[in-house]
């Protein structure tokens, strides 16, 4: 990484410095994510900041990349509305500061516990401006810029982790925010067992809104945490028919005070079970049905399961890579924090291709984010 900082308050001044780039850019909003590129010049977008359109009663929202993700939660609520997919706030656990922003949760596609029924931050994205690796401004809405025709550019963009533009603006739909939360707990339950629970759950008709188990939780031992969410009415119902449904897996409490529930479910968003803890942090998914599995050949000390069992988080010594047990499991896992492994599952072969082709079109000089993806 190199001292420069290249840091544009508005899009042209960003399509400018994108343009008359001669060498590698690491692209960063707020700079909380630590995937700094080496031996690249920095680009922030934290320059680029303010709600520019908010319509409440249409459920709408257009911001600039660099607005930080605390300044629309605090606007939303406000009107009693959210970010459904509730993105995760990983400060704490990768020991970084600044502030997160809308345009990294974007490109991170970076998606909460909600996520498992709610759907992906992808899933609320309505339009995306951005500047491609020619300097030029790119928009999938109104007035099109650069001939873009047959590109899906949300899903191009969600999850590309600026490697094939800068995004300048994300529009995206908002939801109110539910009248009520509550959660029922299980307490000692095997992984296997608690990815049971935590599917019968998914699979009832009770509108389950987060799934998680944590192997070691807030009192050191394993817990299994299942929220719904919605009116007080129809919360209060569906947690007591839940309870009945689960009753076979062991005593199931539920808990209904706000602060607990909502601190509960911001202690597994944000992993803060592994905060101040050595070794390197591994974001996994796989298939509900073969986390457990996986986890037990890889032996950590403690695992948290997000999204019924479909995403595992663990923090492992640096010697032990977990994609050596995922050989013939669908699946990938992302190095969140350490050194000594490629961050990114490698692709299949079919894919890389593509994933190059893409790359060579909206980037084709190579100066976003090298290297970051492979």
């Amino acid at each position: 990484m190199t001292s420069d900082i290249l840091s544009p308050q508005s899009e042209a001044e960003l399509a400018e410095a994108v343009a008359a780039a001669n060498a590698p850019l690491s692209i960063q909003g707020g700079g909380t994510q630590g995937m700094e590129i080496a031996n690249a010049t920095r680009l922030s977008t934290a320059g680029l900041n303010g709600v520019t359109l908010y319509e409440p009663g249409a459920l709408t929202l257009v911001a600039k990349a660099g607005t930080p993700v605390a300044d629309i939660s605090d606007m939303l609520a406000k009107k009693n509305q959210r970010l459904a997919f509730d993105p995760r706030d990983l400060r704490g656990v990768l020991g970084t500061k600044g502030a997160p922003t809308i345009g990294a949760v974007a490109a991170m596609n970076n998606s909460g516990p909600a996520r498992v029924t709610a759907g992906a931050c992808r899933d609320f994205m309505l339009g995306v401006r951005f500047v491609d690796g020619s300097g030029d401004i790119v928009s999938n809405g109104g007035r099109v810029m650069k001939n873009v025709t047959g590109y899906d550019l949300v899903k191009l963009m969600s999850g590309s982790h600026g490697t094939l533009g800068v995004l300048t603006e994300v529009s995206l739909k908002v939801l109110p925010t539910p009248e009520m939360a509550g959660v029922l707990l299980l307490n000692g339950l095997s992984d296997a067992d608690a990815v049971a629970a935590m599917s019968a759950a998914l699979g009832s008709p009770y509108e389950v809104t987060g799934a998680a188990h944590a192997q070691s939780g807030v009192d050191a031992h394993p817990v299994t945490m299942i929220r719904i969410e919605g009116f007080e009415e129809s919360v209060t119902y569906r947690l007591a028919q839940l309870k009945e449904l689960l009753g076979h897996f062991g005593d199931v409490a539920i808990a209904t005070d706000p602060a607990r529930t909502k601190a509960g479910w911001a202690w597994v968003r944000d992993c803060t079970v592994f905060e101040g803890k050595e070794g390197n942090l591994w974001r996994v998914s796989v298939k509900p049905s073969d986390a457990p599995g996986m986890v037990a050949k890889v032996a950590p000390e403690n695992a948290l399961f997000d999204w019924g069992g479909g995403l595992v988080w663990m923090v492992l010594p640096e010697s032990v890579d977990p994609r050596a047990q995922m050989e013939g499991l669908q699946g990938h896992a992302t190095l969140m924090r350490g050194e000594g492994h490629v961050r990114f599952h490698p692709e299949a072969p079919g894919v890389a291709k593509l994933t190059q082709s893409l790359r060579k079109k909206f980037d084709p000089r190579g100066i976003l984010n090298p290297g970051l993806m492979g």
